[in-house]
């Protein structure tokens, strides 16, 4: 989508990364020394929220700039702590900012087109979509789609505008774009509530394929339970944002179904 009423950055202006990571020792490194590898990025800000592994210290050994909670605050306080941290080591010409998921490992040297249309001046934010995610077993990766599908929805119905993938963590925003959007929303409704609320202002979006692998949510209980926290997640930040969409989305039973017995 495009708007009229931001203006062009600065081409070659520096971008900073913020990775928020949760328990994420076995792959922040890769993630880490991929992203440094990175034309333009000259600081990796990784913002522990909580782990009860080793993630803070295996990142500051990547080379990684490390902060951390004392406990876990969600991704959204994670991206505003990391953003925080950068400010303070920004002059007067403030770098872009690059969100990363923490467990893209080497596929992160892949997230460049992301970058270039920000540093062109050519977009306010650039969101990554991701090819079809695998699983170990070869099994195609996600659940039912029902979160997705009612995250665009509140997005179209707010913007008109129907991203193909709005529930993306991968993203490049130049800071005028992410101080217009702070506070940024709760839990997993974060990325969902930013694209409602810079494309509301005008700011300009677009997506980008990108090349990058994260680890896939599985159909477990424990990856059911999560899809059910994100769709709760999204639907009070499009409430909020009187996004709802007019046929209400799917409802939370929907993503449980009862298993027959045969």
């Amino acid at each position: 989508m495009s708007g009229a009423d931001s203006s062009p950055e600065p081409f070659e202006r520096a971008v900073a990364c913020v990775i928020p990571a949760k328990d994420e020792a076995a792959r922040i490194a890769a993630t880490v020394d991929a992203v440094h590898k990175l034309i333009g990025v000259d600081l990796v800000v990784v913002v522990d929220d909580g782990s009860s592994d080793g993630t803070a210290q295996v990142a500051e050994r990547a080379g990684a700039v490390v902060v951390r909670h004392d406990r876990n605050r969600g991704k959204a306080a994670a991206m505003e702590t990391g953003a925080a941290a950068v400010a303070e080591r920004d002059g007067a010409r403030p770098r872009h900012l690059l969100f990363l998921d923490a467990d893209l490992t080497d596929s992160a040297g892949a997230v460049a087109p992301l970058i270039e249309p920000v540093q062109a001046g050519r977009a306010d934010m650039t969101i990554g979509t991701l090819p079809v995610q695998v699983r170990a077993d070869g099994s195609k990766a996600g659940g039912h789609g029902f979160v997705v599908k009612l995250a665009r929805a509140g997005i179209q119905e707010a913007t008109g505008w129907s991203p193909e993938q709005p529930l993306s963590g991968q993203r490049c925003l130049t800071r005028a774009a992410y101080d217009a959007a702070v506070p940024l929303a709760s839990g997993f409704g974060v990325e969902t509530a930013l694209t409602i609320d810079l494309g509301r202002k005008g700011f300009r979006i677009i997506e980008v394929p990108i090349e990058v692998h994260h680890r896939a949510t599985g159909t477990d209980l424990r990856g059911q339970l999560h899809r059910g926290r994100q769709y709760l997640h999204v639907r009070r930040a499009l409430a909020a944002r009187s996004a709802l969409p007019a046929e209400g989305g799917p409802s939370l039973r929907s993503l449980f179904p009862r298993k027959t017995t045969p």
